[in-house]
């Protein structure tokens, strides 16, 4: 199904860059732009590749951010200090020149993806997906950066589609990491479903996203958070997302799909603990887009996220991710092109995969098809689904 489908793109975007040897490398972001390129996703029919990027404006960010926070990372970037009492200036989040023009750049991007969709239109025609690839900073906080995240370019988002008159907003973290800064900025407002799969946060970053994390007042119900157990495949990473995810969006009904789609779930990824294939991350994009035109009438925006295997991973995985938006997957035993294969040797040193495929058939047994107790995945699920569930009038499998 073809979106119309808008990429937000600018190459200045790689500019969010905390340095040599550090995890985030902008090189995954330009790797992923370059094989989509390659493989001609990005001059398909459906798709409009929007340039050049405005930044989120003051304003924009005070939607989600404190005024004095803003300042902080603006002065940061101005003299090099960090001041720790925002969480800048550590090893997750060092000081880089014009941090606040680069953090901006990106939450302007997702910005101009949200108007995209919102409104249905775009610089070169009608849209009904947008996306922000170098987006999905979810991490960051009102008053402070966290895991890498500057501005909290999803929440914002989310932000401005409500004051432009959404009145259902849905947003699915599929990274590794909790989604705690996107759950944190709306746990109390029932216009915003979070729903995030990730793994325990006993085993990892940020240490949040518990099933019994569920919301506050009158958003009781409505943050969603599935805790894996380190480990987890994709045979139960998907069973989980089949269980939890379509259910909920269909009782929901959003009139926005928000979605980021970190990779640091791959089995390759040096940060985490799960054990997916890029197999599995290419169905669960699929499975998102599917429920995009299903429950909220194809308007979905997506950002990429994490994911720290810069070369094996994240540009086949968000190539993938960008294809199924399009309305024309990428084939998984599809070769990867010499050329794009020796621009990653060139930009990193690293031998690049040659097909779009690691050879799995992520292929999973649904949840409603029976119920292991025993299982640490299904418990899993189970403790999702009696949390939050009745808030939403779903069954309750047992």
């Amino acid at each position: 199904m073809a979106g119309p489908f808008t990429l937000v793109w600018d190459e200045r975007l790689i500019g969010y860059d905390f340095g040599p040897g550090h995890p985030l490398a902008p090189v995954r972001v330009e790797l992923t732009i370059a094989l989509a390129r390659e493989l001609g996703v990005l001059s398909l029919p459906s798709v409009t590749v929007a340039t050049p990027v405005v930044p989120a404006e003051i304003a924009e960010l005070e939607l989600v951010h404190d005024a004095a926070y803003i300042e902080a990372v603006r002065q940061a970037g101005l003299d090099g200090w960090g001041d720790g009492r925002y969480g800048l200036g550590t090893m997750d989040n060092p000081v880089f020149p014009a941090m606040h023009e680069a953090s901006a750049l990106v939450a302007g991007a997702t910005l101009a993806a949200a108007r995209a969709v919102w409104h249905g239109e775009a610089p070169h025609g009608k849209v009904l997906h947008a996306a922000n690839i170098a987006g999905g900073l979810h991490h960051a906080m009102r008053r402070s950066a966290s895991g890498f995240c500057v501005y909290n370019d999803p929440a914002i988002a989310i932000r401005w589609l409500l004051d432009a008159g959404a009145q259902r907003v849905a947003y699915v973290d599929l990274d590794v990491h909790h989604g705690d800064g996107v759950q944190a900025a709306f746990y109390d407002d029932p216009r915003v479903l979070t729903i995030s799969l990730h793994e325990h946060p006993a085993t990892l970053f940020p240490g949040t996203g518990l099933a019994s994390e569920t919301g506050r007042g009158e958003g009781t119900g409505y943050a969603v958070n599935v805790a894996l157990p380190a480990g987890t495949g994709d045979a139960g990473w998907l069973r989980a997302f089949d269980a939890v995810v379509p259910p909920l969006l269909r009782s929901f009904r959003p009139e926005v799909l928000v979605s980021q789609h970190g990779c640091d779930s791959h089995r390759l990824d040096p940060l985490a603990h799960l054990e997916l294939s890029v197999d599995a991350q290419r169905r669960a994009a699929l499975m998102v887009h599917e429920l995009a035109h299903e429950t909220a009438a194809g308007k979905w925006l997506f950002t990429g996220g994490g994911g720290y295997e810069l070369v094996q991973v994240v540009p086949r995985t968000w190539t993938h991710l960008l294809a199924a938006a399009a309305g024309e997957p990428v084939d998984p035993g599809l070769a990867i092109p010499a050329d794009w294969r020796d621009l990653a040797y060139r930009r990193t040193g690293e031998g690049a995969p040659s097909r779009m495929t690691d050879g799995e058939d992520a292929e999973f047994v649904p949840f409603a098809a029976g119920i292991d107790p025993s299982d640490p995945v299904d418990a899993a699920i189970m403790n999702t689904c009696r949390a939050t569930f009745a808030w939403h009038g779903l069954h309750v499998q047992t």
